[in-house]
């Protein structure tokens, strides 16, 4: 494993490690190239198709193409232009350096960047494939390479994208810093290094130059992209901005946009940087959102069909999600000053003897209070009758409209019966097999919940339900839920004894 001690700091130390990466391909993909170039009855388009299915052993062949290119050589664009390049011989002896293992050996970091790869592929072969038919190769192979640095990077330090996806994506911290962090420079600018140093077609450095150092152009064209349900204002400003509509229409904006439809997509459909880029690609083919996102949602499934693997995240799983799922899971984030001193004052007003309490009812609401005050945004309380046959919400925040009369019959649950036998907590996750009853499933819809019984004198009267909109939860939250309810219970007893 590395540690910030021993990866590369500056630049150049950066770009040698990676240039130096061999990246491994799945041993079956391997076989299939090979087999193709054994046999002599091949013509290259067939050898090219039979190497589409694996986007890194293209990138091998294309970069050997692209090696040591003089001043006036013209880059391979493509993968058969790259073979006929090389020879059948060299691709031959290439391909046998190249290591295979099996799919699961494979970095994990490495098969999920390279299946979004195959994702904004897929897009821009569905979005502008028929546009730009006589390109159909730069597109297809610019749209496919084009986070080709990035799977350099997720082989050798797998970690770092883990790390880079779950700060940036999951907890929404400023990427420039993350990076700065993790890599000691900006991602963008050690790719656009490596897509230099690899002679990668044109139309992928273009696109790095821009998202680097001049994203004057694409800010402008992002801020017209907005006004989408006015097509003839767009048209108007962007006659009134000649610059910027040349720009705007270059072909090789094709791949940059395609691959920010498939990164925005990966974390979420509706985000806000998956809707900038689905209307960058409205205003660039002239076409309203609605009708835009319905061909992206069935490209993103084509995509599914063709490259989905096990044990890898696709963006068209989220198409069947709720529509603000997002991928990774947001990072759970510890309790705010704020909200802790209110936590801390509702736990002491339960805890005060004798109770200040006037009914059951207004002891219970500060409870509530007091679960939303530690990051529980949906909450439900249910006292059980003494026969243990009922269960009746006194509580509810965060949830469906009809929640707070909710009546359920515990025998109808193992999971219910379980909490009502004895005092118990549990806190459940999206592996756990136990399963609430489906009308509790659908007001708590998600994988991460946390369930106690609140007992007084060793007996269950009472069931809390919480979540944090069904993310996972910080360490503290959880913990101060169970604080909470150790307060409830130890309110009602008190209550029990106030004075009449």
């Amino acid at each position: 494993m590395t540690t910030p001690n021993t990866r590369p700091r500056t630049p150049t130390a950066w770009i040698e490690a990676l240039d130096a990466v061999r990246l491994p391909v799945i041993t079956t993909d391997h076989e299939k190239v090979r087999r193709a170039l054994a046999d002599n009855r091949r013509s290259m388009r067939e050898i090219a198709e039979a190497i589409e299915g694996s986007p890194v052993l293209a990138l091998h062949f294309l970069r050997a193409a692209n090696h040591n290119l003089g001043a006036l050589a013209k880059k391979a664009e493509s993968l058969e232009v790259a073979l006929t390049r090389l020879g059948l011989a060299r691709a031959a002896t290439l391909l046998a350096q190249v290591p295979a293992a099996e799919a699961q050996a494979l970095p994990l970091a490495l098969r999920q960047l390279v299946l979004v790869s195959q994702h904004a592929s897929r897009q821009a072969g569905g979005l502008f494939g028929a546009r730009l038919a006589r390109l159909w190769q730069e597109v297809h192979w610019g749209s496919l390479l084009f986070l080709a640095p990035g799977w350099a990077l997720a082989a050798a330090y797998p970690a770092l994208f883990e790390q880079w996806e779950r700060r940036v994506l999951g907890g929404r911290e400023p990427a420039v810093r993350v990076e700065r962090e993790l890599l000691g420079m900006p991602l963008l600018e050690l790719c656009l290094a490596l897509v230099e140093r690899w002679q990668l077609p044109d139309w992928i450095a273009d696109g790095y130059r821009l998202l680097a150092s001049n994203r004057r152009l694409l800010i402008k064209a992002l801020h017209i992209a907005r006004d989408n349900e006015h097509p003839l204002h767009q048209q108007q400003l962007l006659d009134a901005d000649p610059a910027l509509r040349r720009w705007l229409t270059r072909p090789g904006n094709s791949i940059l946009i395609a691959n920010g439809l498939a990164l925005s997509a990966h974390h979420g459909w509706s985000g806000v940087h998956s809707l900038r880029w689905q209307r960058l690609a409205g205003l660039y083919l002239q076409l309203p959102l609605p009708a835009l996102q319905q061909l992206v949602h069935q490209q993103a499934a084509a995509s599914a069909r063709e490259a989905a693997a096990p044990g890898l995240w696709h963006p068209a799983q989220a198409l069947v999600l709720p529509w603000n799922a997002v991928y990774p899971p947001a990072a759970p984030r510890p309790l705010p000053r704020e909200a802790a001193g209110q936590w801390r004052r509702l736990c002491g007003e339960l805890l005060r003897e004798p109770s200040p309490f006037s009914n059951v009812l207004q002891l219970l609401g500060t409870v509530r209070q007091a679960l939303e005050a530690c990051g529980l945004n949906r909450v439900l309380l249910l006292q059980a009758d003494r026969t243990h046959r009922r269960l009746q919400a006194q509580q509810a925040a965060g949830l469906a409209e009809g929640a707070g009369k909710l009546v359920l019959d515990p025998a109808q649950s193992p999971l219910l019966t379980e909490l009502l036998e004895a005092p118990k907590a549990l806190r459940l996750g999206p592996g756990t097999p136990t399963r609430l009853p489906d009308s509790l499933e659908a007001l708590f819809p998600g994988g991460h919940r946390l369930l106690r019984s609140v007992a007084v004198n060793g007996r269950v009267v009472m069931l809390a339900i919480a979540d944090s909109g069904g993310g996972p939860f910080a360490d503290t939250t959880a913990q101060a839920f169970d604080k909470t309810l150790q307060c409830l219970e130890r309110a009602l007893a008190a209550f029990v004894r106030r004075p009449r």
